[in-house]
């Protein structure tokens, strides 16, 4: 394997910038796929954001989780998973800049999205759980890991279910699911000439293109964490993150530009539904100890911090107030706020020696 250190601190600044720009591209390009193949297969935008953005924006992380897990560096993979689930969930809020009149919660139209955000609580609680009980390894992976992989299982059952169902409906009439719709038809124009297989194809492309630059970003961004000085830690919470979450930053600037509001909230739910999920595959490949009794308070914080900006949105997405501050709704600035406050926390509670302590 290479060994990136041994590169030297200018050579993986490049490695990691070009690596950011493929990860950007193919990420811009895959949201105007998945739209087409929401559109060509009838699957709401939702499931899509979920199963297709979700799935495929989550390979970094995947890249990182299973490295790091086989490497004996489980710890790192935790840090970066919970760290990367609140950066995404921050990204949200810049989102709601580029819509600018109006707060990004209160222009869903689909119920789905707020499931998303209450099973990803739910999840999130059993990892808190888990961090502050301590676990019992049974079958190759911890109790509570095992309870983590069923509920996410019974979670994508309901959410492919209630898809159909549409419980919920927005009383706006500008912010319909059939006007979302409307202007995902208008987005997806340019691919209507290529078939299921061809829009297919594409996407395992920008998917590859993902999978390969993010593993070089995660082990870039190591590199340079290390010439730093800084914690393990900490850097697994904030630059691995940052860079295994750039795909999401870039679709979900693409999907809001194009008014397709359910698709980028629920590409960051989804995704983050995902990611929680890595933390069982963690714990399979991670040794013959239960993962999460080698983790302490640093990833219990980071995991209540996602649990708590995902709350906010919760709340905003029943409220939907139309009020905005600095262009971005009262919930969107809410969010930056407690991130933004909670990597200060972070930043204290971190283990320079190595481990979140």
């Amino acid at each position: 394997m290479l060994d990136f250190a041994g590169l030297g601190l200018w050579l993986n600044l490049a490695i990691f910038a070009g690596a950011a720009v493929a990860v950007w591209i193919a990420g811009v390009r895959i949201t105007g796929y998945a739209n087409a193949i929401s559109e060509k297969t009838g699957a709401g935008q939702a499931f899509i954001g979920v199963v297709l953005l979700g799935g495929i924006t989550s390979l970094p992380e995947l890249a990182v989780a299973v490295t790091s897990s086989l490497s004996g560096d489980a710890s790192l993979a935790v840090n970066s998973i919970l760290g990367g689930i609140a950066m995404q969930v921050a990204i949200l809020a810049f989102a709601d800049m580029l819509i600018g009149r109006q707060a990004l919660t209160s222009v869903i139209p689909d119920p789905v999205v707020m499931l998303q955000g209450g099973f990803k609580i739910l999840l999130l609680s059993v990892v808190a759980a888990s961090i502050v009980v301590g676990d019992t390894p049974v079958l190759f992976s911890g109790v509570w890991m095992w309870l983590l992989a069923a509920v996410t299982v019974f979670g994508l059952w309901v959410l492919s279910r209630t898809q159909r169902d549409r419980p919920w409906i927005a009383n706006d009439e500008e912010v319909t699911p059939e006007k979302e719709e409307e202007r995902a038809r208008k987005e997806a124009e340019d691919s209507k000439r290529k078939s299921l297989r061809e829009v297919g194809w594409a996407t395992a492309g920008c998917g590859a293109v993902i999978i390969v630059a993010g593993y070089l970003l995660s082990r870039s961004g190591d590199a340079i964490a290390e010439a730093t000085g800084l914690g393990q830690s900490f850097i697994g919470a904030v630059l691995v993150a940052i860079a295994t979450s750039l795909p999401e930053v870039s679709t979900v600037f693409s999907a809001t530009r194009a008014g397709l509001y359910t698709m980028a909230m629920s590409d960051i739910f989804g995704t983050n539904l995902i990611d929680i999920f890595l933390l069982f595959v963690v714990d399979l490949t991670g040794g013959a100890d239960a993962v999460m009794n080698s983790v302490g308070r640093f990833e219990a914080f980071a995991a209540l911090i996602a649990i708590t900006v995902t709350a906010i949105f919760f709340i905003g997405l029943v409220e939907r107030r139309d009020r905005t501050i600095l262009k971005m709704g009262y919930d969107s600035f809410a969010v930056l706020s407690v991130y933004l406050a909670g990597l200060v926390v972070l930043y204290f509670l971190r283990d320079p020696s190595g481990g979140g302590g």
